[in-house]
């Protein structure tokens, strides 16, 4: 077999059928030569040029015109150019009208199998070097790479748009980016719009790409974007009225209101930032549904929302082979090059270890590469070549285009949409633009950028460019030309008059999804989370059985026999089978589990075991795939995660949103790490129903406690959760136990409970119950196995009355008050620390202390406070924890415990003692002697 080293380390080989044909042609060639030199020399011919082509489909892009301003030279650097240059391959001018045979393998051959080399290098000029940039060959699949190489290289199929999508459409929608931006800026002269100007082709693009994934069977999109272009994609794509658009940037966003005129009182959001969504008529007469996610201005963080958003839907749709449901990314180019979330997203749903817990079937990118980060230049935008570069890391497509030339631009996003109906993996559009404004339309990018701005001034727009070019060949008159400019004028100007009486858009939140469910002005009641305890038994043993014939390890057969045991007699239930029962119960009553996180499937301190591995065989076995009649695949889904927070926890996040009857769950694999997903916390699960009306049951477990593993595996940092809480610290709401005013008036819940039992409770309540709350569990890790942190079955049921203070029928316990009668001192305590005062209680023989466990620390439970309070009036009051005293849940309790004793007339802020370790910089020691 013949071979050649090429110019970019690829070996090249000689196809054995080209070989040949070329041997048997050398016999016929000229007799006075040697054959065998002939063929020697045919064969060297042939593999330069198979090495020239190669290199065009490797390098092409380098040379594509792909900058509208021309500052290619800036980022790429001269010797970009001659990548391709014909005299490295060991030809001249004098060749260029040679005919060489290249058989089947060259997509141009004539019917001889035969090409001259000007043409070739026409024809690969063409495909590579023109508007589009095709940058693919760094893909390992070669089925992938010949499907790619067949519509890159014949121009039938790429020259013009889909036939679908004629030169008219393309026009009146590039006419619409346009005008919406410029009229805005009529209308709207001081506001922030962050507009499309000089990336006007995405709207075009975006709705070439939406009609060809309809053709393909796409029936709903999930769509995340950037600032920039915002308002013309949600005016122009999902059809948001404008009308609305102006007033939001004339009068600013207002309060929503209820279907019964009640006002929500959230902090709202900035109109460039909100969500919408809609049902798109398509080219081809479907309807389409559209919906854009709302988004903070953190770049990038709405990506993995949006990946999770996508397989919720797809699971609830039945779109098994996510062919129906899919996900739409527009990125910015600093924040795609510059983000590492963006990388934490592409592997997560790339990585073929992971099967399909993460997979969106596929995600288009869109990049609008300007150029300009804020005011920073390309050269600061960080990455290779590319800002896309990223993307290579998991084989996805990049198809570089010229924003200048729509056609090209609706031909690559219709290819992008048949790359991911074709192969279910991710692929990029990099669509190389300019920013013609600053980056808000009151900031001025010449005092950064002088040079640049001075040639983006003397630019003409896109639709100049389009319009030239449609009446130069004839495809168009003026007279057509004018009467889609009059008719999308028309309907701008109608919809500025609209606007002047434009009133606050109701609530939209309620999807089909989530009919039934109540905003925090519709106080819901509260509902029992205990379960008949025959039907807890059954599934307790459904989930303690293993197949006949299965091999666990021994440890594992250990810990199934010990819980088989538990559920036979009734106790001794720890917290990891607590946890078991919980989530078997909600799938037995039908609704969808999710638990995600590093090593959630054995559980980080070997406690959980969800999924069983056979010791012989590899085989995996999940016991909870087996509690309900004909249960659905997936319905219980664990999975173990890439080792990744801001990611994970934005994909659960988003997965979450999508439906409410699920319970869905990310663990961190120490609490201490959740704060590599801070942005996830602060900017969506906090504040997600304050900002957009967008309500979340999310549980978050952190494994906390100080048990001598050091600073960084010790602390979940308490004190920020409880923080971000947004209770008065000096009112007291209305605390009627039989309502849930008081959680629907506060944005998450945060608990630290001490108890399997109440732990059953505090996941149950986040399904049984006729609102959605996020969820902060300050998980245990000594509780795990301790000798005292067990319940009895009888703590699971839903008989009503059980005797302790806070008579609520089988609940989660907000307070655990001290069984017993103590008078002088009253300790106010959580988690691990009160069974250490208990054991020190008992071997000192106290009777003058009562210990009393704040379960539930947001909402904080002022009435059961108050009545511990009574319980004791002359007792002191402690507050003891064992984090220092800066961290913790110390500065929240403490004014909240002032308020309840201030309403009882009961002492002042300085009666609240403080027991705890002193201030600290870390979180915790790693000195056994001090700990």
């Amino acid at each position: 077999m013949a071979c050649l080293v090429s110019e970019s380390n690829v070996v090249l080989q000689l196809p054995g059928n080209l070989e040949e044909e070329l041997r048997r042609r050398a016999s016929c060639w000229d007799a006075d030569s040697s054959s065998g030199q002939t063929t020697t020399n045919a064969i060297q011919e042939s593999m330069q040029l198979l090495q020239l082509i190669r290199d065009y489909q490797v390098h092409g892009h380098m040379r594509a015109a792909l900058d509208p301003l021309g500052l290619d030279d800036v980022q790429y650097g001269p010797s970009a150019k001659n990548v391709v240059d014909l005299g490295l391959y060991g030809f001249t001018e004098a060749d260029l009208d040679r005919e060489f045979f290249l058989g089947g393998v060259c997509t141009w051959t004539t019917t001889s199998g035969s090409i001259t080399l000007r043409e070739l290098l026409g024809k690969l000029r063409r495909a590579y070097c023109g508007a589009v940039g095709y940058e693919y060959m760094h893909i390992a699949d070669r089925d992938k790479l010949e499907w790619l190489r067949a519509r890159i290289e014949r121009p039938t199929t790429t020259n013009k748009p889909n036939g679908n999508t004629n030169q008219l459409v393309v026009l009146e929608r590039l006419v619409r980016a346009t005008r919406f931006e410029s009229f805005l800026a009529a209308v709207c002269p001081t506001a922030k719009k962050y507009g499309l100007d000089g990336a006007e082709t995405l709207v075009p693009g975006l709705e070439a790409l939406l009609d060809r994934a309809a053709g393909l069977g796409v029936e709903s999109v999930v769509l995340g974007t950037s600032h920039r272009g915002r308002l013309n994609v949600q005016a122009n794509v999902l059809g948001k009225p404008v009308a609305q658009i102006i007033s939001d940037l004339t009068v600013g966003p207002r309060p929503a209101v209820s279907g019964d005129g009640v006002f929500f009182t959230g902090t709202g959001e900035l109109h460039f930032q909100q969500g919408v969504s809609c049902d798109r008529p398509t080219r081809d007469k479907t309807v389409q549904h559209l919906s854009m996610v709302a988004h903070p201005s953190h770049l990038e963080a709405v990506g993995p929302v949006v990946a999770g958003k996508t397989p919720a839907r797809q699971f609830f749709s039945g779109d098994v082979h996510k062919t129906r449901v899919m996900a739409v990314l527009v990125h910015g180019d600093g924040g795609f090059a510059g983000q590492g979330v963006v990388y934490e997203a592409l592997n997560l749903g790339n990585s073929l270890g992971l099967g399909n817990s993460y997979a969106t079937g596929g995600t288009v990118h869109v990049v609008l590469s300007n150029r300009v980060a804020v005011t920073a230049d390309l050269r600061a935008g960080g990455g290779g070549y590319y800002c896309t570069d990223v993307a290579k890391a998991v084989g996805a497509p990049v198809f570089h285009v010229n924003a200048d030339d729509v056609e090209a631009v609706v031909r690559v996003c219709e290819l992008a949409a048949e790359w991911r109906q074709t192969f279910h993996s991710d692929v990029v559009v990099d669509l190389v633009c300019y920013r013609r404004l600053g980056h808000n339309e009151l900031d001025d990018p010449t005092v950064a950028l002088p040079q640049m701005y001075q040639i983006i001034k003397n630019h003409p727009s896109s639709l100049n460019l389009y319009e030239q070019m449609l009446r130069g060949t004839g495809q168009i008159t003026s007279k057509e030309l004018r009467r889609i400019h009059d008719k999308v004028n028309k309907t701008l100007n109608e919809e500025f008059e609209r606007s002047k009486d434009s009133a606050p858009n109701k609530r939209d939140w309620l999807s089909a999804n989530w009919a039934g469910l109540k905003p925090p002005e519709e106080i819901s009641p509260a509902h029992n989370t205990g379960v008949i305890l025959e039907e807890l038994k059954r599934v307790g043993q459904e989930i303690t059985r293993l197949p006949e014939n299965f091999k666990p390890h021994k440890m594992v057969s250990r810990v199934f026999e010990q819980r088989a045991m538990m559920i036979e007699g009734g106790e001794g239930i720890d917290w990891a089978f607590a946890e078991a029962l919980a989530f078997a119960m909600l799938v037995a009553e039908g609704i969808h589990v999710r638990l995600s996180g590093q090593d959630v499937e054995r559980g980080n301190f070997n406690e959980r075991h969800a999924i069983v591995h056979d010791q012989k065989t590899g085989e995996k076995y999940c016991p909870f795939d087996h509690v309900a009649v004909n249960q659905k695949k997936d319905f219980f889904a664990v999975s173990n995660s890439l080792l990744s927070e801001f990611g994970v926890l934005g994909f659960e996040m988003g997965y979450s949103m999508e439906n409410p009857n699920s319970l869905v769950l990310w663990e961190a694999p120490l609490g201490d790490f959740a704060n590599c997903a801070q942005v996830i916390f602060d900017q969506f699960i906090s504040c997600a129903e304050a900002r957009w009306l967008r309500q979340t049951g999310l549980v978050v477990l952190l494994h906390h406690g100080y048990d001598g593993l050091g600073p960084d595996h010790s602390d979940a940092h308490l004190e920020r959760f409880l923080q971000m809480c947004d209770d008065n610290p000096f009112v007291i709401p209305e605390m009627e136990p039989s309502l849930c005013r008081q959680i629907q008036e506060c944005n998450w819940q945060v608990v630290n409970v001490t108890t399997p039992a109440n732990y059953f409770h505090v996941l149950r309540r986040q399904i049984h119950r006729d609102f959605r709350k996020p969820l902060i569990v300050m998980a245990p890790k000594n509780l795990l196995r301790h000798k005292d942190c067990k319940s009895n079955l009888s703590e699971f049921d839903d008989i009503e009355g059980h005797p302790d203070l806070d008579k609520q029928g089988t609940r989660i316990k907000r307070l655990i008050a001290d069984p017993r009668n103590h008078k002088q001192v009253e300790e106010d305590i959580n988690r691990l620390v009160y069974y250490e005062l208990d054991e020190e209680r008992e071997n000192s023989g106290r009777s003058d202390v009562a210990i009393c466990r704040i379960e539930q620390l947001c909402p904080f439970p002022y009435d059961l406070i108050q009545a511990e309070l009574n319980r004791y009036p002359n007792a002191e009051i402690v507050w003891c924890q064992e984090e220092p005293m800066n961290k913790g849940a110390y500065s929240y309790i403490a004014p909240r415990l002032h308020t309840a004793m201030k309403a009882l007339g009961r002492g002042s802020f300085n009666d609240i003692m403080y027991v705890g370790r002193a201030p600290s910089a870390a979180a915790a020691t790693a000195f056994p002697l001090a700990r």
